[in-house]
């Protein structure tokens, strides 16, 4: 087999009468305009646009080279073959074009992806996947009507706010406000898994007329579980709308001393303010000081003291999503410097 083998290939390399002899002339330009062309479109880049440019270049290349098989060389298989290769790059081309055609959407979701989706430079394709997951659809939210109840309602969405202004309430006692182009219950889907079911822990009324985009979870599971980019790109989005609503939520807390309590620094806000013993002892020695019976209480000028843990558990039984966020920050387990 191998001298069969080896035989072949000597009979191709030496025993060739039509190679023996190499051609002194040139092919001619159009043969060599043919191959520019190839060399040109080998260079090109990535994306669409870089496919656009290489099967822009080997079309011409191909059709040079067809023009050359039946002119120069005569060849009706390399006229054939040129030709075809030819036809395929403008069927590609045409391909490429419709996908990159104009994408128009309505106006609410014009101004959503120029909003949250443009500055993160999603691309309109994956954007339109998006929209069509939600079917393109917005729906209205009268005021004082109620978007979630506490403890009745299930959740089985996730929606977004494109306009006006919704109230989050627990027990009653108000919480924080959601404003456009915030989720509305980022909380509670993140603190579900695809597998769980649960209810809201808060009540969301619409103050004022609102509009909202909403996506089906078991839908949006799907599309999550299909395209990674568009998993990364809702993981950073919810990730951000939960740290804007926790901020908000502490917003109210003042630790003792007046300083804003802030979850960046839990373990500073006993260099920050002084202890309560410490300040008693210093107004105990002092000369001017006056026994505490003979003065009247005043209230603290500032909002609220430090706040201990059990405000800190309310405040995370109010949503359910970032309840394990708050157990570290509890004054009684704020480590010593």
């Amino acid at each position: 087999m191998l001298r069969e083998n080896s035989s072949f290939i000597e009979t191709i390399l030496y025993d060739n009468p039509e190679c023996k002899l190499l051609k002194n002339g040139s092919e001619g330009a159009i043969y060599h305009l043919a191959n520019v062309m190839f060399t040109l479109g080998y260079m090109s880049g990535s994306g669409f646009f870089g496919l656009v440019y290489i099967l822009s270049l080997l079309g011409v290349g191909f059709f040079i080279q067809s023009i050359w098989g039946w002119v120069d060389a005569c060849g009706v298989d390399i006229f054939m073959w040129s030709l075809l290769l030819f036809v395929l790059c403008l069927v590609q081309l045409a391909h490429i074009g419709y996908r990159l055609r104009k994408v128009t959407f309505e106006e609410d979701f014009a101004n959503l992806y120029k909003t949250m989706f443009r500055p993160l430079d999603v691309p309109l394709n994956v954007y339109k996947e998006i929209v069509r997951c939600c079917d393109a659809e917005v729906m209205n939210l009268a005021r004082d009507q109620n978007y979630a109840v506490e403890g009745k309602t299930a959740i089985d969405r996730l929606s977004l706010l494109l306009a006006g202004r919704v109230r989050v309430t627990h027990d009653q006692q108000f919480l924080h406000y959601i404003f456009p182009y915030q989720f509305l219950d980022s909380p509670e889907w993140e603190s579900l898994r695809p597998n769980e079911e649960g209810n809201f822990q808060v009540t969301l009324t619409a103050e004022t007329d609102s509009c909202y985009v909403t996506w089906k979870r078991r839908k949006l599971y799907l599309l999550l579980a299909k395209h990674h980019y568009i998993a990364r790109l809702f993981t950073v989005m919810l990730g951000n709308d939960i740290a804007d609503k926790l901020y908000s939520l502490i917003d109210k807390l003042y630790c003792r001393g007046g300083v804003r309590y802030d979850i960046r620094l839990p373990s500073l806000y006993h260099v920050l303010a002084p202890s309560v013993e410490a300040e008693k002892e210093k107004i105990a020695e002092s000369p001017h000081h006056v026994p505490q019976s003979s003065v009247k209480p005043q209230e603290s000028p500032f909002k609220k003291p430090w706040p201990d843990s059990n405000d800190l558990i309310d405040v995370n039984n109010s949503r359910s999503g970032i309840r394990k966020e708050y157990a570290p920050l509890a004054p009684t387990q704020t480590p010593e410097l």
